[in-house]
């Protein structure tokens, strides 16, 4: 069966693409030393990349609400997993072209795969995946609080290597242009699959259609083809900075 989209999910999806893609714009300014920015410690910035990847997961863990409300089946969910985890896999090539020395291993397309697939196998527990959602951020706080008060590592485990490091356990930030582990990050995409579920229960025949405005159109329609402007945007701005005769 075919899975009907929710127009608005994609509206929100389609700005946090357009927010991304200013983000990203001015991360490339930055390194062709065209503006002088901290995008690795600014508030400024590390608060913008929080909550663009906060709406991303949120919407992602919605739409598996939906598609499982749909009837979604596993043949379905594997085609467009597929496409995700190869897409992650471009992700690593182009950026270890790019930046060899903190090419992109673990990153927002790689996090998503491995979340996508674990929301999906604890779909069955409807909005209780509200609870399990809040577990694992309070896992990474709890953590976090650890490492603080001294811990040098966690259950005496590496958990800064590359094996265990996409978890979030860290002590230590990796080097990398992208890191997105499953703590706190999956309690993200759990609170939207959750929260969906709640607004399906309380509202079973909400309309997938939404009237809205040519803007809100334009954003449905960006937020559709997310995936696809996702891997394309920064080889176009990339392209137009090289053409404008800032190299990098």
């Amino acid at each position: 069966m075919t899975v009907r989209r929710f127009e608005n999910l994609d509206v929100i999806r389609g700005f946090a693409m357009v927010w991304m893609t200013f983000f990203h714009f001015c991360f490339d300014l930055n390194n062709a030393r065209l503006i002088q920015q901290d995008f690795y410690r600014d508030p400024l910035w590390t608060w913008q990349r929080t909550c663009i990847l906060s709406l991303f997961l949120l919407c992602a863990g919605a739409g598996q609400a939906v598609a499982q409300r749909q009837g979604q089946s596993w043949r379905q969910f594997a085609r467009r997993w597929l496409q995700i985890a190869g897409a992650a896999g471009l992700v690593s090539l182009g950026s270890w072209f790019m930046f060899p020395k903190s090419y992109i291993y673990f990153g927002v397309l790689h996090g998503m795969a491995v979340m996508l697939l674990l929301v999906r196998l604890m779909a069955p527990l409807g909005v209780s995946c509200a609870g399990a959602g809040g577990l694992v951020i309070a896992t990474h706080l709890i953590a976090g609080s650890a490492i603080s008060a001294g811990a040098s590592s966690l259950f005496g485990l590496d958990f800064d290597g590359r094996g265990l490091n996409w978890l979030g356990l860290i002590t230590r930030l990796p080097i990398t242009e992208d890191y997105v582990p499953l703590f706190p990050w999956l309690g993200v995409m759990l609170l939207g699959f959750a929260g969906m579920q709640l607004l399906l229960n309380r509202s079973p025949h909400l309309s997938p259609k939404t009237p809205g405005t040519r803007a809100h159109r334009a954003l449905a329609r960006l937020g559709r083809y997310s995936l696809s402007y996702y891997l394309l945007h920064q080889p176009v701005m990339l392209g137009l900075l090289w053409l404008a005769g800032f190299g990098f």
